[in-house]
């Protein structure tokens, strides 16, 4: 199988994101592809969606990070577990589409329409879901993809979140508290934003003749 080594970089971002899309369409139940391939196909487009999204994140920033210091958290992102080792590429895409996945829920809920600029918001959700139907078509379907979102880097990702929902109702959702989380939603959206990249480099590798 296809092995991918994880890196992190931790760009300059600024935005913040959208409402819109208020459902996430079924998985693709399709199964692998012949040839032991995942069936992944990232566009370029949808790692310049992954940067845009970064990028929105970025611009979300209503207060100073110094005004929050006193509410910083470490939420114990598995950075070594997903980016220290080497992951497969089956999990690579369901640690990848995990982390989409709970950052839309994340930024789709009243608490964060109240938190946000209401455009910025409306894009970040449309990308997130844009970025999400492309994984559709590389998650393994099946016994295999169940197994995978129940151990491992993907488990991992889910109580980072859980984390994160945790800390936002231990500080009532305050202003300071949802900046804190934007902040950090961004440094793993770098990672993310490295992955995409490397997955589809990785897909035209094999893909090429």
């Amino acid at each position: 199988m296809s092995v991918i080594v994880l890196t992190s970089w931790f760009p300059e971002a600024q935005p913040r994101g959208p409402a819109g899309t208020c459902s996430r369409r079924k998985r693709n139940m399709g199964g692998p592809r012949p040839g032991g391939s995942l069936g992944c196909d990232l566009s370029q487009n949808h790692v310049l969606v992954g940067r845009q999204n970064l990028r929105l994140l970025g611009q979300m920033r209503r207060l100073s990070p110094r005004f929050c210091l006193k509410d910083r958290k470490d939420f114990a992102f598995p950075q070594e577990m997903v980016e220290g080792g080497q992951l497969q590429e089956a999990q690579a895409i369901s640690v990848l589409h995990e982390m989409l996945q709970q950052t839309f829920n994340l930024f789709h809920t009243e608490r964060s329409s109240a938190a946000w600029d209401t455009t910025l918001l409306e894009q970040l959700r449309t990308g997130l879901h844009q970025q999400l139907d492309d994984l559709d078509a590389c998650l393994v379907m099946g016994e295999e993809d169940s197994t995978l979102g129940r151990t491992g880097p993907t488990l991992a990702m889910k109580r980072y979140f859980q984390g994160i929902h945790v800390y936002l109702k231990e500080n009532q959702y305050s202003d300071c508290a949802w900046e804190i989380v934007r902040v950090e939603i961004m440094r793993s959206f770098s990672s993310s934003t490295n992955l995409q990249e490397r997955l589809r480099m990785m897909d035209g590798d094999l893909n090429s003749p």
